[in-house]
């Protein structure tokens, strides 16, 4: 076994789905150089990062009494500081403008603090500015394109997942367009089932595309956990959706994908990804972004394959 450049290293990593899998280079990296790697974070974060074998474990950041470790002088509680102090290295992306969190984690016994960038400044592709910390510690970054291999699930090639929404509603699509998307995908290829991907921030477009939910080749996964999520995304043989983190998802897992990219610029948050066809709207602009141009470029990209496994 080669020798580990660090012993026990944490990963502190807040922020939303995309953020962090816009981070998995760097646990790649830091699993592959660390006897033993950990990850704070959100759970569902936690647990896809375990699943997919990138950290040996990890605790959630939602516990109350991390308060503690942000303001001067606070108390700390004991059992946190101890293990905060197990560590040889931590590598935080947290906000942390003032030090007050890294000089805490200093007095709690860490030997190595390294603080990761709050949020991309949007000059370089976003991995590229994640992976900063690495070029400090000395660390070869894996490839941008990193694969998300989750346990075995059932392949269901002939699906094709579609997710209507973002954080943003200037990063949508129209729901009208969406809705005839869906029956122009139905229509051309009898072999195909869609599934609707929708989170609580999504409702105003699940509400859109309520009237396939009479169609026996349509389904619709709303709210999953985000394990359950991935197992279901891994399985499928096409994705279409936004700037999103759900993109980022379909991108790590290997699944062939149309992006539609409005004012967000994506040499910057696009997924490196073989597997993902960017398609950029006129002027920037996705109410300018026609049907039958997305319509085209879905049988360009995903078409074959889907043939191909029919």
């Amino acid at each position: 076994m080669p020798e580990k450049n660090f012993g026990r290293t944490l990963v502190i990593r807040g922020g939303a789905l995309g953020d962090f899998l816009l981070t998995l280079p760097v646990l790649r990296a830091l699993r592959e150089t660390s006897a033993h790697l950990e990850m704070l974070g959100y759970p569902s974060f936690v647990e896809l990062a375990r699943e997919g074998g990138l950290v040996h474990a990890g605790r959630s950041i939602e516990y109350g009494p991390m308060a503690g470790f942000f303001a001067r002088g606070a108390v700390q509680d004991p059992a946190l500081r101890d293990y905060f102090g197990s560590f040889d290295l931590v590598l935080s992306y947290l906000y942390d403008p003032d030090g007050i969190f890294a000089g805490n984690l200093q007095a709690a016994g860490v030997r190595r603090i390294v603080q990761g960038p709050h949020k991309p400044t949007g000059k370089v592709h976003a991995i590229d500015e994640l992976s900063a910390p690495l070029r400090e510690l000395a660390v070869a970054c894996p490839e941008k394109d990193i694969r998300l291999s989750l346990p075995a699930t059932a392949a269901r090639r002939t699906v094709i997942a579609l997710h209507p929404g973002s954080g943003s509603r200037t990063k949508n699509w129209t729901a009208a367009n969406w809705h005839e998307l869906a029956g122009k995908m139905l229509g051309a290829y009898p072999q195909v089932r869609l599934a609707i991907i929708g989170g609580e921030a999504d409702q105003a477009e699940l509400e859109s595309l309520a009237g396939l939910r009479g169609n026996d080749r349509v389904e619709f996964w709303e709210n999953l956990p985000l394990p359950a999520l991935a197992r279901n995304l891994g399985a499928v043989g096409g994705y279409l959706g936004h700037d999103t983190g759900i993109s980022h998802l379909a991108a790590v897992l290997g699944v062939p994908s149309l992006l539609l990219f409005g004012p967000t610029d994506p040499a910057v948050w696009a997924p490196p990804h073989g597997s993902v066809l960017v398609l950029r709207a006129p002027g920037n602009d996705l109410s300018q972004l026609e049907t039958p141009t997305v319509f085209a470029a879905a049988g360009k990209h995903l078409a074959p394959r889907l043939l191909a496994s029919g």
